[in-house]
């Protein structure tokens, strides 16, 4: 590629420029777009003080001293002499030091007040292991409006979005407690699984940063929720290992931390770790984006030739599918996997590399998958026709049709990809433009489910 100079136009060199921040995956799509507008001001006043455009270019970059790192290695990228000049500066300022210093205290207040916020119910009578239903429904409204106000900090978002997502987070709040659910009832069991989906996407509005319409942030967002499942997931190993030592230490002396365990370290831990996981994420993109699409591509080919031996062995022993409730559970999941290993996949490939082996072991993985879920589904509606409609086949029936549609129209598009009639873009603006399905439907079983199905 060329170095930035005359005869090249400012939208080449912007483009450029913005390609390359991409690329390093060192910020988010978000902060690139929010850098571009500043970078385009700082063009234009420097055009309008005489300056040729390209010259303004290089000078706007140089001004930008939050990109100092990322521009030195795009001048030693490229050898041209007025980059270095302009551009190549020590790299001593303390401003970053300073700004992760102060994101690190806000989220251990965060952190804190999480832990402290699962507790408050405690202090009206509400114990963890009397009171199951209750902490169930309410765990997300303990957690996720805390991780909201970080990206509402760390994005600055304006008032206007700010009043939507606290008026998304109460409603969610009546919702799950206003209902008179009857103990133990599947439509309680529903809502304590659906309303974290449905909010999930409160949080991807705020993580965007005012940009939720634009496919790079939603995107962003996927990465994101795949690294933060990553990171907590070791969060949580790490807790188990240090749980079984304390537990080994004060058994020696007589102590049982049992007690402690389950009514502090657990559910304290757990809520807290999910906003000091986010900010792991934030802090260590570059880290752990090495991590997922290296898990993606070792599990992507043997979740495909899992599935294509299942049917192969159905279609061999000509055995139909017994849907009980466990095995729903399973083909459920199943399809969830498949589309995680599909987003994640999407998220970390480079749309314009062309089409490869692992992209045919992709289209093989989502084919084969519809075809196992197509033959749970024929069995799920055979199974509603004999038996009637329930919560749970209902909401199953719906999650599967949903997942079904997205990851079809995937196959479809991933295949043009491969043919050469379409381009891998679209393939990311449907899985994004696809996400609201999903919590509205979260939304749907929270708020109509209860009352149509009599609380039960």
């Amino acid at each position: 590629m060329p170095a930035p100079g005359h005869g090249v136009s400012l939208e080449e060199q912007i483009d450029r420029w913005r390609s390359y921040l991409r690329r390093r995956q060192a910020i988010h799509s978000v902060d690139v777009a929010e850098l571009e507008d500043h970078l385009r001001e700082q063009v234009a006043v420097l055009v309008d003080a005489g300056l040729a455009t390209d010259e303004a270019f290089l000078v706007a970059v140089k001004r930008m001293g939050n990109l100092d790192a990322l521009s030195r290695e795009f001048a030693r990228e490229h050898s041209d002499r007025l980059w270095k000049q302009l551009v190549v500066v020590p790299s001593d300022s303390g401003e970053p030091r300073a700004r992760a210093r102060t994101d690190a205290i806000v989220v251990f207040c965060l952190a804190v007040a999480a832990a402290v916020v699962i507790k408050v119910p405690a202090l009206f009578g509400i114990q963890l292991d009397q009171d199951a239903g209750f902490y169930a429904r309410n765990l997300s409204l303990f957690v996720l409006p805390l991780l909201t106000g970080y990206f509402v900090w760390k994005r600055r978002l304006d008032t206007s979005t700010l009043r939507w997502l606290a008026v998304a987070f109460v409603a969610a709040g009546v919702f799950a407690n206003v209902y008179p659910f009857a103990p133990g009832s599947y439509t309680e069991a529903l809502t304590a699984l659906h309303l974290p989906i449905a909010l999930w996407l409160v949080v991807g509005i705020a993580y965007a940063g005012g940009r939720w319409g634009q496919v790079g942030s939603r995107m962003d967002f996927i990465r994101f929720s795949g690294e933060l499942f990553i990171y907590y997931v070791l969060i949580a190993l790490g807790g188990g290992v240090l749980t079984a030592f304390m537990a080994m230490i004060f058994q020696a002396i007589g102590i049982d931390v049992e007690p402690f365990f389950e009514s502090w370290l657990l559910p304290c831990g757990a809520a807290g770790a999910v906003v000091v996981a986010s900010w792991l994420v934030e802090a260590k993109q570059s880290v752990i984006e090495n991590m997922a699409p290296v898990l993606t591509r070792l599990f992507t080919p043997l979740f495909a030739a899992v599935i294509v031996a299942f049917l192969a062995t159905l279609l061999w022993t000509g055995r139909g599918v017994d849907i009980g409730r466990n095995v729903l559970i399973a083909f459920d999941l199943l399809l969830v996997v498949v589309l995680g290993l599909l987003l994640y996949s999407v998220s970390a490939r480079d749309p314009r590399t062309p089409p490869g082996a692992f992209d045919v072991v992709q289209v093989v993985l989502v084919v084969s998958a519809l075809l196992a879920d197509a033959v749970a589904l024929w069995a799920i509606v055979a199974r509603i026709t004999e038996f009637g409609f329930t919560p749970n086949r209902v909401a199953a029936l719906g999650e599967n049709v949903i997942l079904l549609v997205n990851l079809a129209w995937s196959a479809v598009l991933y295949t043009r990809f491969l043919r050469g009639r379409g381009s891998f873009t679209g393939l990311e603006r449907w899985q994004t433009n696809y996400l609201p399905v999903y919590a509205v439907w979260a939304a749907i079983v929270v708020i109509v489910f209860p009352p149509v199905f009599g609380y039960g």
